[in-house]
């Protein structure tokens, strides 16, 4: 017997409704369609695929890129090193921003600020005309996992004491330093290779603010930033190196604000509790799980402001949820459940319901061709070079995890045609960007094997020799598939052309609705200064109006008499 799925029983339980083409996807969910169908309509079968070979071609603009990797590499993985210092969370890089900029300043590259209305957001430019290559660079932090360098066993560098719940600092549990510093090193490399070699094009570095709260690209492709683009790269580091063109999630982010009345926790009759709200909901969410969401859904939540004592009853209490699916209308779908049950609880603990969108961004849209360009480039770079005693570091996270102890990834996955079915996973506001432009993306071993992203064993090794591995692998295939794309014109086409293809059924959208303000924080007073940035920037309401609770106590009915 064999408990192989075929591809009709996969996308029924994909919620599919047992879509046996890419016709039938197409016309169900275009931009599944375009994401998960067009390769089967172009003949592609993931089971008989192979990468082809010759596309990348030595050049001398390509050894002057390398080449600069090879003897300024210190630049980059300095970058990378002061970024994880700062560990600023998104929306407030304030440093990691000034630093990222001053890099690319100092070799020729002019800079705009607040791109997308962030103030901790930039646009690096070099060069004039076409074509027109776009990097990623993003430099946020996560909550919570603050690690000392190198150390394999949970120590946060950033512990903050509190008798009552402790919690650890921000860091870069996501690799973010590396990531930034390794697009910035890879167009940097490639500005030397056009000056000293005459290649002509521009080149612009995207300083994105806000990546792991899903809004800075999001809201900047939706004020038309990345209009004009001929092919965007970008990479993220994973536990294994290798080219992609398969999809993301799409993803909605909201938070729900449940206002009542405070009251001592002693006497709790009559107090409404902005906590009870949350937690209902949360509760009614879960039941969602069994029969309302499909393999290819998520949907997770944290809880804001709970409360700061027992003997007090929240008067407001906010929970950040996030939703994910397949395609934005399959997103919709499940975040109005959702909504549904903020409603319910809202009316359940008779508190008044706040319920705030924060941003929405696609799923990515991959490109065949441009994978294919850069696998070749990365099958000659080779692999990232990890030493024995990284290979040790990384197995005493593995063993603190309690993962096997294989150490880092040293070989190259092959690249593999996407499964034809979609069955969840994260999301990147780079999606958004990826249905302006032909995308580029690469993914290289930044962490051990085993370790999953946003855990402190990321932060432990993103300022050490396997963080600094990965940033200068990353930007010698992102610079090396450029140089193809600024000498190779008719690779470019083929890489533009499959994206009109992709897109024609599907015409982007963003999923912000109008008249929704990005989340912001307001600047120190020096960064303004430095940058020459305004606050707040065009068009940008604040002080922000405040969620006040002005609820009145429950009632507990009539007074009665006293029993003798």
């Amino acid at each position: 017997m064999s408990y192989q799925l075929n591809r009709r029983k996969v996308l029924q339980a994909f919620g599919a409704a047992g879509a046996a083409s890419a016709a039938a996807m197409y016309a169900a969910d275009p931009v599944l369609g375009a994401t998960l169908g067009y390769d089967e309509s172009i003949g592609v079968d993931p089971a008989t695929y192979a990468a082809p070979t010759g596309i990348a071609k030595d050049s001398a603009g390509k050894a002057t890129a390398l080449n600069w990797l090879r003897d300024h590499g210190g630049e980059v993985t300095g970058l990378s090193d002061r970024i994880w210092q700062h560990a600023e969370l998104s929306l407030r890089e304030w440093n990691s921003a000034w630093d990222s900029a001053e890099l690319l300043k100092r070799h020729g590259f002019t800079i705009e600020w607040g791109t997308g209305g962030f103030p901790a957001a930039f646009t690096a430019t070099y060069g004039s005309g076409k074509p027109v290559l776009g990097f990623n660079a993003e430099y946020d932090a996560l909550p919570g996992l603050s690690q000392k360098q190198g150390v394999a066993t949970h120590d946060p560098l950033v512990y903050n004491y509190d008798a009552y719940g402790p919690t650890y600092g921000p860091g870069h549990g996501d690799a973010h330093n590396v990531l930034g510093a390794g697009s910035i090193g890879a167009a940097i490399a490639v500005s030397k290779a056009m000056k000293r070699d005459n290649l002509t094009g521009t080149l612009k570095v995207y300083g994105s603010s806000g990546e792991e709260q899903l809004v800075g690209k999001a809201f900047s492709a939706k004020a038309g930033v990345y209009n004009g683009l001929d092919a965007y790269l970008d990479w993220h580091p994973l536990t294994s190196t290798l080219a992609d063109w398969g999809t993301t999630a799409a993803l909605m982010s909201a938070t729900f604000t449940f206002l009542g009345a405070a009251g001592h926790g002693g006497t709790p009759l009559g107090n409404k509790s902005g906590l009870d709200g949350a937690l209902l909901m949360a509760t009614m969410s879960e039941y969602l799980r069994e029969k309302n969401v499909a393999p290819s859904g998520r949907f997770h939540y944290a809880i804001i402001n709970g409360g700061g004592a027992p003997n007090v009853t929240p008067d407001m209490c906010s929970i950040w949820f996030f939703v994910r699916e397949g395609s934005p209308a399959r997103a919709q779908v499940l975040y109005d459940k959702i909504v549904e049950c903020a409603k319910a609880a809202a009316q359940a603990s008779q508190t008044r319901l706040v319920h705030k969108f924060h941003s929405g961004t696609w799923n990515s849209l991959g490109n065949k061709v441009a994978a294919e360009v850069l696998n070749d480039n990365m099958v000659k770079i080779g692999p990232p070079v990890f030493t024995a005693a990284d290979h040790d570091l990384a197995k005493g996270l593995q063993r603190a995890l309690g993962r096997p102890e294989a150490g880092m990834s040293t070989t190259l996955v092959p690249l593999t045609a996407p499964a034809p079915v979609y069955l969840g996973g994260p999301s990147t506001d780079a999606a958004d960007v990826s249905w302006q432009a032909p995308k580029v993306t690469a993914l290289v071993a930044t962490f051990p094997i085993g370790v999953p992203h946003h855990n402190w064993a990321v932060s432990a090794v993103a300022s050490t020799n396997i963080g600094h591995q990965a940033a200068l692998s990353a930007a010698r295939y992102l610079a090396a598939t450029s140089i193809d794309l600024l000498t190779q014109p008719d690779l470019l086409k083929r890489m533009k052309d499959e994206f009109v293809a992709r897109t024609a059924p599907a015409q982007w959208k963003s999923m912000i609705p109008d008249g929704v303000q990005q989340p912001l924080y307001q600047p120190p007073a020096d960064f303004l200064a430095r940058t020459g940035q305004t606050f707040p920037p065009a068009g940008i309401t604040w002080p922000v109006p405040q969620v006040v609770a002005q609820e009145h106590l429950g009632t507990t009915g009539p007074a009665l008499p006293p029993v003798s």
